[in-house]
This record gives C-alpha cells, sequence and structure tokens, in this order.
C-alpha cells in the first residue's frame, strides 16, 4: 500500500508541474491590471482568463496525469482512458443527472454532488484507468471484434467500470464529502492553530506521499476550502485566503537554505568541497522554485529526529503569517519564482512581512540544525562514517555530464542484472532491484548525489534533484542499448 501511494504520489506531479504556466499568465495579467481584473486592461483580461483555463480544470488534468503516471508503460491511450473515466462520472453525477436518477428536483439534490468535479474525482478516475490499462491493454479478444482489441479495449473498460464506481458514489459521495467538508471546517475554525497543525502535518506526511491527499482537502476544492485557486481568482478574504500557502514562503525560501548551511558548516573537513555542491544546488532550488526534496531527503531518514524538528518549524511557521494575516500564494511551490508572481494579487496582504519571518526564520533553522547536529552526532551529509570501500569521486564532463552520472548510477545500482524498472519522480530516480545487496551505494553516491532511501526489500530512491529527468532518460537509453 505505502509503495502505491508513493507511485500515486510520483504520478500526481505531472499534472502539478503544468500549474507553474497558470501563475505566470495570471500574475502577469493582475501585475498589468491589479486592481481591475483584466477589465481595464483586453492584455490583462487575456492573460488572466489564459491562466485560469488550467486552473479551473485541475480534475481534469490530474485524470490525465495520474492514469498516465500509473499505467505501466505510460502509454498515450492510459492518459485517454482517464479523461474517459472522468467524463463518464462528472456526467452520470451531475446535480441534473443525480435529480433524474433519484426522481427529485434539481434543486433538492445533495449539495455534494455540485462539486462532483474535484480534484478527488479526478485522481480516482485515474487510478480506475490506469488500473484498467494495466490488466486489460494487451488483451486479445475474438476475430469479430478485434479492432477492439488491446489499447482499444482500455477507454471502454474504464467507461463501463466507472459505472459501477457512479452508482457507488451516488450513495457514498454525500458522506465522504460531508466528513471532508467537516474535516476542513474543524481545521479552519481554528484559525492559525489550524494553519500550523496542517502545515506540521504537510511536512510529516511527505516521507509516505500521503501530504498529497492533505493537501487535495486545503488547496483545491475538494471541501470547499480551495486556498490555491481562490487565491489566484481573487475570491475570498484579504488576510485569510493563502493562509495554507503564505507560512511555507519563509521556510522553502529561507529556512530551509539556512539549515543546508548548517549541514556544510558541520561536515567533515575533508567532505565540505562536495557537500558545498549538493548544498548550494539544493538551497538555490529551494529559494528560486520552492522544491525541498534534495534537502529534507538529505536529512529526512538519516537524522528523524531533526525531520521532525523541520516539521514542528513549519507549523510554526504557518501559524505565524495566519495569525498577522501575512499572505502570498503560489501554483507550484513557495519559492521565489511564485511569491514575486503572486505578491501582486489582489488578495496578497502584507507578503513583505513574509521575507521579514524568512529571515527570522534562516537564524533560527541554521542556530537549530548546527546545534543539534553538533550535540547529538547526527548523521547529516558529510558526517557519514569512513568506510575502505569509499570510492573516488569519478569527474564528469560537462558536455555529457548526465550521461555519465547515469551510466555510474546504473553501474551501481547492479546493472542490467539487478535493476527490475526505473521511473522517476520531481527529484528522485525511483528504481525495483532484484537484489538489493548488490547495490553499491558508494559508487552511488561517489556521482555527488544528495543521497540514497531504502524503501523496501527491492526498492530504492536515488535523490538526484530538479535535474532528475535528465539522469533518467540517459538511464532508459542505457536500458534500451543493452
Amino acid at each position: 500500500m505505502k509503495a502505491y501511494l508513493q507511485k500515486l504520489g510520483r504520478a500526481l506531479m505531472l499534472p502539478v508541474a503544468v500549474l507553474p504556466a497558470a501563475a505566470i499568465l495570471m500574475g502577469i495579467g493582475y501585475a498589468i491590471d491589479p486592481s481591475g481584473w483584466g477589465a481595464d486592461s483586453p492584455t490583462a483580461a487575456f492573460l488572466i482568463k489564459a491562466g485560469s483555463s488550467i486552473l479551473d480544470n485541475i480534475p481534469y488534468l490530474f485524470a490525465v496525469g495520474v492514469a498516465l503516471g500509473l499505467s505501466k508503460d505510460k502509454d498515450g491511450s492510459a492518459a485517454l482512458s482517464g479523461l474517459v473515466a472522468f467524463l463518464v462520472i462528472k456526467t452520470l453525477l451531475s446535480t441534473n443527472s443525480v435529480a433524474m436518477l433519484q426522481g427529485i428536483n434539481p434543486e433538492d439534490v445533495n449539495i455534494a454532488f455540485t462539486k462532483i468535479e474535484n480534484a478527488f474525482i479526478g485522481m480516482l478516475s485515474g487510478i480506475v484507468a490506469s488500473i484498467m490499462y494495466n490488466r486489460f491493454s494487451k488483451t486479445q479478444l475474438p476475430a469479430a471484434f478485434a479492432f477492439f482489441s488491446g489499447k482499444r479495449l482500455v477507454p471502454i473498460l474504464s467507461a463501463v467500470s466507472m459505472l459501477v464506481v457512479a452508482v457507488i458514489l451516488l450513495f457514498l459521495w454525500p458522506a465522504i464529502y460531508s466528513g471532508l467538508v467537516s474535516f476542513g471546517t474543524q481545521i479552519s475554525k481554528l484559525g492559525a492553530i489550524g494553519a500550523g497543525l496542517y502545515g506540521f502535518f504537510n511536512r510529516l506526511l511527505i516521507p509516505t506521499g500521503l501530504h498529497h491527499a492533505l493537501n487535495a482537502v486545503f488547496w483545491f476544492d475538494l471541501a470547499g476550502i480551495n486556498d490555491i485557486g481562490n487565491f489566484w481568482a481573487g475570491k475570498g478574504e484579504k488576510g485569510v485566503t493563502g493562509m495554507y500557502q503564505a507560512g511555507f514562503f519563509p521556510v522553502m525560501m529561507f529556512g530551509l537554505p539556512a539549515a543546508a548551511l548548517a549541514m556544510y558548516h558541520t561536515a567533515k573537513t575533508k567532505r565540505k568541497k562536495q557537500v558545498a555542491s549538493l548544498m548550494l544546488a539544493a538551497g538555490i532550488a529551494a529559494f528560486v522554485t520552492g522544491v525541498t526534496e534534495p534537502i529534507e531527503f538529505a536529512f529526512m531518514f538519516a537524522a528523524p529526529g531533526l525531520y521532525l524538528v523541520h516539521a514542528v518549524l513549519t507549523g510554526f511557521s504557518l501559524a505565524i503569517a495566519s495569525f498577522f494575516h501575512w499572505t502570498a500564494g503560489f501554483s507550484f511551490s513557495g519559492g521565489l519564482i511564485d511569491f514575486v508572481l503572486s505578491s501582486r494579487l489582489p488578495l496578497a496582504n502584507q507578503p513583505y512581512m513574509l521575507i521579514v519571518q524568512g529571515l527570522v526564520f534562516a537564524v533560527i533553522y541554521y542556530t537549530l540544525f548546527r546545534f543539534l547536529i553538533t550535540k547529538f552526532n547526527l548523521t547529516t551529509p558529510g558526517r557519514e562514517e569512513e568506510t575502505a570501500e569509499e570510492e573516488a569521486v569519478t569527474p564528469i564532463d560537462s558536455d555529457n555530464k548526465f550521461a555519465v552520472m547515469a551510466s555510474q548510477i546504473y553501474a551501481g545500482l547492479g546493472g542490467d542484472d539487478n535493476v527490475a524498472s526505473v521511473d522517476n519522480c520531481v527529484t528522485r530516480l525511483r528504481v525495483e532491484v532484484k537484489d538489493m545487496n548488490a547495490v553499491n551505494q558508494n559508487k552511488i553516491k561517489a556521482t555527488g548525489v544528495p543521497g540514497i532511501n531504502i524503501v523496501g526489500p527491492t526498492s530504492i530512491q536515488v535523490i538526484v534533484g530538479t535535474q532528475v529527468q535528465f539522469v533518467a532518460d540517459e538511464i532508459d537509453k542505457i536500458r534500451q542499448e543493452d
């Protein structure tokens, strides 16, 4: 189950990666016309509407992205099946359809069905479609129906499956929706404390991938909160809408880069150079884009107590920003790009104070991390025990560094004899191996990767960073050649 949830989290990265496009378009549009919502400028209106066309259709993106991401060979027919599945269920469970099925007036239909087009239903559609694809994409039908064999069969079966799902949700969705609304409502009633609790559990759940489910409640229109969509659309209350986003900026832009600096300063002298290159790249990625996995995975499993401190500090950051009503928003993550784009939006409230808060958190993170690492001798990057098999870093030519890096990593994983499958998310290679004992972790670490995470008897993750896609592509070339 844990492995499947991790795959789901990885699949969600594809549609989530589209959201920055909406941020750029809407951010520029609102910068041109910050008070008229595009009414005073055709150019602004054009850009704002273009951005909203993405944010308003997140369920479709999730249905297609999840189906594609969870399919065994990432085939386009799986993506098409995800779209078909979502279209079926969103039509069958629309207010008018439910009214007809239940024999009542549309105005008497449970309000839950007015929210059937949401991220959760999109994900569910994608999951069902991926199951159909993985199970039936190579099925052969009798000669009379041969045209519908294989991949052509998948959209049909996905549509049929969603008929069953629609019947089940006709009875379950009102209860599910009510439970989610109740949960979200209770958290939202806690104000700053609720925002803090959300921030804490958001970070705490990252190792399992379950943070995506939690995010869906607060960030998207799953329980009526829709913090991201409402903030960028200007629908809500100034100083309140955005409270589940604002507190991430001080942590991602300042706190974690400061933690990276602390880990560099506490590294062993002869390893400082290697740690410096790692932490500099990771710190820049966190500050500019808000992608924090290269830093977090560097100490998440090596020093779990330190990661717990990070989760607590994140909770405090969201609570503080919410308490003082400082708001800014993001479409991708809490980095400089989203901060600049969102700071001109109508619902942004004193966003510059998040910079002040961030500077304070940078001091807190650096001081706490440096003290805890040295006090308890934590095994953060550059502080690992020396081994007799420690391998030298192989110089990587700048013209083909990803090819060389991929070759070394693949060899460290055991090559064709040991590697069963390779996939990647936004920062990590996710590898299934036949024998974990055949993996040479020292050889992999010698390439300068931020870290390695063993997640199961045959599952290993190699933390590469935001350029992981290039390394993964080179590994695919190696596997195809062999």
